[in-house]
């Protein structure tokens, strides 16, 4: 599976989590790594996400891109790696 490295910028809501975890389950993604914190006002967050897939990294960002509360996302980097499912 290929590994990709997203930065994603939102505002800071509630459910922003949750309906990005859900797109990225949606669109065939497992998340590998996630870290979140806020952004320099208070209003947004930052969160770099590690995911993997064999589909292309280009349709979960535009699709991540349509949520209401994201500003901005940014394909970080992409590795070639295997990865091992969890049974």
């Amino acid at each position: 599976m290929n590994q990709h490295q997203l930065s994603i910028e939102a505002r800071f809501r509630p459910e922003i989590l949750e309906r990005i975890l859900r797109v990225v389950r949606h669109r065939g993604f497992q998340v590998c790594a996630m870290n979140m914190g806020a952004a320099a006002n208070s209003e947004n967050i930052n969160i770099e996400m590690t995911v993997a897939s064999q589909r292309s990294v280009d349709l979960l960002s535009s699709q991540l891109s349509k949520l209401m509360d994201v500003a901005n996302v940014e394909i970080q980097q992409q590795t070639s790696q295997q990865i091992h499912a969890w049974s």
